[in-house]
C-alpha cells in the first residue's frame, strides 16, 4: 500500500477508508472512516481490535452487545470537541446515525478486553503546542493520561491557517532512545473557502537512516498518510484554510507516546518562548462553535 491514500483510494461502502495493519503492513494501528446516510446502521465484529466511535460531522448511536451509548458529536470537525465511544475486542459493534453522519474508528490490535465505555467531550484536555506560526491546538482524548485504552493512542490537531504543526519533524521509531516504537495514520479534514471550495494543506514525512520513505504532498479532506517510521512533520496549512488532521498511534511496547526531534530542527522550540501563541487559538471547544 502506498504512504499516501487518496480520499476513496482504500474504501469499501459505506466506509471511506479501511486502514488495516494487513493493508498498511504493520502490526497494530488501524482506522475506519464511516459515511452514514439517514436512519442508516452498519455493524461489524472488532475482533483483535480495540476501536473508537469518534464523530467528524453529526451524531449516533453505538451499541456494544446488548448496550448503547448516544453520541451527540458535532456538526463538523472545525466547530467543537466531541464525545466519543469506546468499543472493546470481541464485540459486536452497531453504529446509527438518525441524520447521517461520519465517522472515524481508529482501532489498535489488542490482547485485552477493556469496559465499552463514554467519553465525554468536556473531559477531553485541549493543549495548545507550539508559539507563533509553529501554534496549533491537541486534543487529547485518547492519550495514555486521559483515557484508560491497551494500545490505542489518538488525538486530534487543529492548525489554524498558514501555521505548521507536527514540527519540527519527530519520530517513534527506536524504542530504548527515548522513543516509543509507534505506527501512526495522519487523517485529514480541511476548511473549506468562503465561497465553498475545498481547501488544501501539505505533508511531509521522510526517513532515517537504514529507513527510506518519501512522502511531500498535497492532501484535502479525506486523505490519509502512513507512517511506519521516519520522520513526520510539518504539517503545513495553507494561508485561509484551517487544518484538521487525527493522529491514530499503537505499537508493541508499553503504551507510551515518546519522540525525538529531528537534530537539525530540534532548535525551532528554543525560539517559541520569545512568541505569543497564535491568537486564534482554540479553534474550538466544548461549545458549538458556528464559522463566520
Amino acid at each position: 500500500m502506498s504512504h499516501l491514500l487518496r480520499r476513496g483510494e482504500a474504501g469499501s461502502k459505506p466506509f471511506d477508508l479501511i486502514i488495516t495493519p494487513e493493508s498498511a503492513g504493520w502490526g497494530f494501528s488501524g482506522l475506519r472512516v464511516l459515511d452514514l446516510t439517514i436512519g442508516q446502521r452498519v455493524s461489524f465484529t472488532t475482533g483483535d481490535h480495540e476501536t473508537l466511535v469518534l464523530p467528524l460531522a453529526g451524531g449516533c448511536d453505538v451499541t456494544c452487545d446488548d448496550e448503547r451509548i448516544t453520541l451527540t458529536g458535532r456538526r463538523s470537525v472545525f466547530s467543537r470537541v466531541t464525545d466519543f465511544a469506546y468499543v472493546p475486542a470481541g464485540s459486536t459493534l452497531t453504529i446509527r446515525a438518525g441524520n447521517g453522519g461520519r465517522f472515524a474508528l481508529p482501532s489498535a490490535r489488542t490482547t485485552r478486553r477493556l469496559p465499552f465505555r463514554y467519553g465525554a467531550a468536556e473531559d477531553v484536555p485541549v493543549e495548545l503546542r507550539g508559539a507563533g506560526q509553529s501554534s496549533r491546538q491537541v486534543n487529547n482524548f485518547c492519550t495514555p493520561e486521559s483515557f484508560e485504552a491497551d494500545r490505542l493512542i489518538a488525538v486530534e490537531v487543529l492548525t489554524p491557517g498558514g501555521n505548521w504543526s507536527s514540527y519540527p519533524p519527530h519520530k517513534h521509531d527506536d524504542p530504548g532512545v527515548g522513543e516509543t516504537a509507534l505506527e501512526e495514520i495522519y487523517y485529514f479534514e480541511v476548511a473549506g473557502s468562503p465561497s465553498g471550495a475545498p481547501g488544501s494543506a501539505y505533508q511531509r514525512v521522510y526517513g532515517n537512516p537504514g529507513r527510506d520513505i518519501d512522502v511531500c504532498a498535497e492532501v484535502r479532506s479525506g486523505d490519509a498518510v502512513l507512517i511506519p517510521y521516519g520522520w513526520h512533520g510539518p504539517s503545513m496549512a495553507a494561508p485561509g484554510y484551517d487544518l484538521y488532521y487525527l493522529n491514530v498511534m499503537a505499537g508493541p511496547g508499553e503504551r507510551r507516546w515518546l519522540f525525538s526531534d529531528d537534530p537539525a530542527h530540534a532548535w525551532v522550540r528554543g525560539a517559541w518562548g520569545h512568541q505569543q501563541t497564535d491568537p486564534r487559538l482554540p479553534l474550538t471547544s466544548t461549545t458549538e462553535r458556528r464559522r463566520p
